[in-house]
């Protein structure tokens, strides 16, 4: 029952979602197309609550991925600096005054994606180096990886001019507003293509999460399998972050979230943690956007209140097994 109203209180909020804001509409007025708030509706509202809900398929899922690949509650591309590495490589792209280069994609996008497909090469490349306590050196790397880019990041703030740097800000802190619906719907495009791959890998994901040898001797190929995964993975990270910047501790929370109402296997799991993790950030999202403040809550900031904590407290139950 209570799970039921879970859903059922998410859900309500998608719907009515578009409706809250600085500016309040009216049913009536929004299917009028020559009245205010039909463009703010459907130019403004809707597109950034279908963004929100994308975005949270996409990290929800990487992290679930993340952590299955791994075998560790605390593998995020966030945790693992994946995201570091793709803001880094934004911020490069806006110090740089790069506009669009090929078919219209911009500098950002592109430099936020090589950003976080380099972070995840060279994850992979020096946990070659690493004998004991794999998934918890590993984590560790992922940690200094993201505190170099920071300093990095610091440095390109150091040369920037005022208006660079005052993107860059804006930029770090996340923020989940678009125009129009081109965003939403190449998130959406992601989400749908990342959602179905994992599902068609389900079964190897389940025996993954037993261990590596279990899962060579069905049959599996674990180096190709995890290779691909974890670059589809990154590339959907890659391409959000490079659009709305860094938001934590999403594919964190969601996963442990699912696994505590549906403690069933992984290839269970995967729909409702795509779908959860959409609605968790819509969540977010509306709170930012309904607290009476001059400017806008970043979402980043948000999600990291909620986040820190839940971090915390699974690394201390982490300790205690």
């Amino acid at each position: 029952m209570t799970k039921f109203i879970l859903w059922l209180l998410l859900f309500g909020i998608l719907i009515l979602s578009p409706f809250i804001g600085a500016v309040s509409l009216h049913v009536e007025n929004i299917f009028d197309p020559n009245h205010l708030s039909s463009t703010i509706f459907f130019d403004l509202r809707v597109p950034r609550v279908l963004f929100a809900f994308f975005a949270g398929v996409i990290l929800s899922l990487s992290g679930l991925l993340f952590q299955t690949i791994f075998r560790n509650a605390l593998m995020t591309p966030y945790t693992l600096g994946i995201s570091s590495g793709a803001v880094l490589g934004a911020g490069i792209a806006i110090k740089l005054g790069l506009g669009s280069l090929l078919f219209g994609i911009t500098a950002i996008s592109l430099f936020g994606f090589l950003g976080a497909i380099f972070t995840l090469l060279l994850l992979i490349y020096l946990s070659q180096f690493l004998k004991s306590s794999h998934q918890e050196s590993l984590l560790l790397l992922g940690i200094a990886l993201s505190l170099f880019y920071t300093s990095a990041l610091m440095i390109v703030f150091y040369l920037g001019d005022a208006m660079q740097n005052d993107m860059l800000i804006r930029y770090t802190m996340g923020s989940l507003s678009v125009i129009g619906w081109s965003h939403p719907i190449t998130l959406g495009v992601i989400a749908f293509l990342l959602t179905a791959i994992i599902y068609m890998y389900r079964f190897e994901l389940q025996l993954l999460a037993i261990s590596d040898e279990s899962a060579s001797l069905k049959g599996v190929n674990t180096k190709k399998t995890t290779l691909i995964l974890l670059i589809i993975s990154s590339f959907g990270i890659g391409t959000l972050v490079s659009i709305s910047g860094p938001i934590g501790f999403v594919g964190l929370i969601v996963p442990h979230i699912i696994s505590k109402m549906y403690p069933s296997t992984i290839n269970r799991r995967i729909l409702k943690t795509a779908i959860f993790g959409g609605l968790f950030l819509v969540f977010c999202d509306t709170i930012t956007r309904s607290l009476q403040t001059q400017s806008e809550l970043p979402i980043g900031i948000v999600t990291a209140l909620i986040g820190g904590p839940f971090f915390i407290y699974l690394i201390i139950s982490k300790s205690k097994k």
